[in-house]
């Protein structure tokens, strides 16, 4: 048994809460609401985001991040990617000098192009084997109902890793461990950008045929940079790629392909974000995968073209065209 603090209680923070809990862990979720605290507290739910799942005793809540971290082994953090800076400066005085930092977040952050691991390290000062990363097909309800899942638990440090493994697994999720953090956090980061030009492709009324075509070019796309990177190229064929990818891709419960999908309807992004309290990671991160890619020397077509649709300057039917209308090659290329 661990003690583990959570920060945030949105759903995939609640979500994984309950799995640590369920693996006999002591965990504290920590929420901005009070309303939020007290619905988790005094009614063991998240009503905002899985109303009727009875969350186990061992979890609680708070808004205090200071009561939140006291006793802490484990820190997990599952906000908005392109929010840790900011809410990590404000809790980096009060971590716990050894607690191990996971990340449940699948993005890369805008202007610098750093993946979130890599940020927890400088905004904190943690070396990589206090730095954990967890990736995998994990849509956050089918999780909070107990459904049968897999996933990756990444560390630099086969021990750490380990550890990570033995918090986390519980009678229904189960983890894998790998030290490829770099494959972990470019696979889920970009499976979200693949899945905003699945579900545009699904808004334009497209069948099976046209989204195994993005799904499978989107997997290559994440293995040229990933490798280009240094990732081991299995990684993007496991759980943190290929499934996840899968997931996101296939299932209407995924934000990215829902966001994606009102994109091929022909609603603007704008619209989009005032019709959802939830973030589609991938139209934040889209233009910083795609700058990374360009640094890095990587042709990115399906991430280029999904941040022009994001950004407006073009049409979903406009990408779809596009990307038939591409010079041929040998598909090794």
């Amino acid at each position: 048994m661990a003690r583990v603090a959570v920060f945030s209680a949105g759903s995939w923070g609640t979500a994984f809460g309950l799995v640590l809990a369920d693996a006999g862990n002591d965990v504290t979720l920590w929420a901005r609401r009070d309303e939020v605290v007290a619905n988790i507290n005094d009614k063991h739910e998240n009503a905002d985001y899985f109303p009727g799942v009875e969350l186990p005793s061992r979890v609680r809540a708070t808004t205090k991040p200071a009561e939140a971290l006291d006793g802490a082994e484990f820190v997990v953090l599952s906000v908005p990617s392109q929010s840790l800076r900011e809410n990590l400066t404000e809790w980096a005085p009060l971590l716990p000098a050894d607690a191990v930092l996971m990340s449940l977040m699948k993005g890369v952050e805008l202007g610098t192009t750093k993946r979130m691991s890599e940020v927890i390290a400088e905004v904190t000062g943690a070396g990589p084997e206090r730095i954990g990363v967890v990736s995998g097909p994990n849509l956050a309800p089918e999780i909070a109902q107990r459904e049968p899942a897999a996933s990756v638990v990444a560390c630099a440090d086969e021990d750490v890793a380990h550890r990570l493994q033995s918090l986390c697994h519980s009678r229904a999720f189960r983890p894998y461990r790998s030290t490829d953090v770099l494959g972990c956090e470019l696979g889920g980061a970009y499976k979200n950008v693949v899945g905003l030009a699945v579900g545009m492709a699904v808004g334009l009324g497209f069948g099976d045929n046209t989204t195994a075509s993005v799904i499978t070019r989107g997997l290559a796309e994440t293995a040229r940079l990933a490798m280009a990177l240094g990732a081991d190229p299995l990684t993007l064929m496991g759980l943190a790629g290929l499934g996840d990818l899968v997931a996101t891709c296939s299932s209407p419960l995924s934000r990215n392909r829902s966001f994606g999908e009102k994109l091929g309807q022909g609603m603007s992004t704008e619209e989009i974000y005032a019709s959802t309290k939830q973030v589609a990671e991938g139209a934040k991160s889209c233009s910083s995968l795609l700058q990374l890619a360009r640094n890095t020397g990587v042709d990115a077509p399906i991430a280029e073209h999904v941040d022009a649709v994001v950004r407006g300057e073009i049409s979903a039917r406009d990408m779809m065209d596009a990307f038939i209308a591409r010079d041929t090659k040998a598909e090794r290329d």
